[in-house]
């Protein structure tokens, strides 16, 4: 059966999950995303990803800076929505919008709640070393990421997968679990579970001064810490190259044998490898100030390292 939906969404990983929907033959009468935002050079206004998606739709695009004031309140409830799906929206839903659909409202979370609750679920699933994470449906309360979950998929994280690539597979998985959960909703059969009220813990949002890499961590922390911010916002350290010191975001590493002052190259035979507090890692790619993503062979071909050059 055809419902009849809010979409609120604002980045590229919630539009697989809008265009699953539509694709399903759902009624999206209206799509809730953030307001466009100065980006470029030019800081011309840009619209989000999902904006973009639902007017490529047809879909009628609303973007509030906030809903908490009755007049947006009254024009969402009068949507007449059977169901709000809510995919990294990016504000507070009050109680009155959470509670106008007929049937409340749905978030797609990246997740195994109640682990990483909040923001940054995919970047500090990796950044703490994860084996595991997953995508989950769960049911909308006033709490940060507090309601029942409805549906999950797990999902293996490999020990070289990036934030990126994790996103990735999230992304695409998570619009086939949402369309189920809608379809067990038409049913009147999508069951809920009330999350345990251990193991809790919170993605807090990303910040710029926790970027820079720290070698003195163990060759493990800073190769999660690598993976877990690629490709975006990107771990850096300086270095010393020709005599001007250069930021050098690292993309993608690997552990690697090796000893040495932490920060300190071991090997530039094939790409760089850089003593930790304990054990090494081999940066695989990098990227320099101006320049394009490059392998760390490509890297070494273009500059003068050497076997005890330092990073910082």
């Amino acid at each position: 059966m055809s419902l009849r939906i809010v979409f609120m969404g604002t980045p590229e990983f919630s539009v697989p999950t809008l265009m699953e929907i539509v694709g399903q033959g759902h009624d999206v009468v209206a799509c809730y995303s953030q307001p466009p935002r100065p980006a470029g050079r030019g800081m011309d206004l840009r619209k989000s990803p999902v904006h973009e998606a639902a007017e490529s739709l047809g879909i009628p695009v609303f973007t509030p800076k906030s809903l908490k004031s009755a007049e947006e309140q009254q024009h969402f409830e009068g949507l007449q929505a059977d169901v709000a799906v809510v995919v990294a929206y990016g504000l507070l839903l009050p109680k009155a919008v959470l509670e106008a659909p007929a049937h409340g409202c749905l978030n797609l979370h990246a997740s195994l709640l109640p682990r990483w609750r909040g923001a940054a679920p995919i970047n500090r699933a990796i950044m703490a070393g994860d084996a595991e994470t997953g995508i989950q449906v769960m049911r909308m309360e006033e709490g940060l990421d507090t309601g029942p979950v409805c549906m999950a998929e797990t999902l293996a994280i490999d020990s070289l997968m990036t934030a990126g690539e994790l996103h990735d597979r999230l992304s695409a998985l998570g619009g086939d679990l949402m369309v189920r959960a809608l379809a067990a909703l038409s049913r009147d059969a999508l069951t809920e579970a009330a999350q345990s009220g251990e193991g809790v813990t919170y993605a807090s949002k990303l910040s710029k001064n926790e970027t820079r890499i720290s070698w003195s961590a163990d060759a493990q922390q800073v190769h999660n810490h690598i993976r877990g911010l690629s490709p975006f916002p990107g771990a850096w350290t300086e270095i010393d190259l020709g005599g001007k010191t250069e930021r050098l975001k690292v993309l993608r590493s690997a552990p690697a044998d090796g000893a040495g002052e932490p920060g300190t190259v071991l090997d530039v035979s094939a790409e760089p490898v850089v003593a930790c507090g304990q054990g090494a890692v081999r940066l695989l790619q990098v990227q320099r100030a101006g320049k394009k993503p490059m392998s760390g062979g490509e890297f070494l071909r273009g500059v003068q390292l050497t076997v005890g050059s330092k990073l910082v």
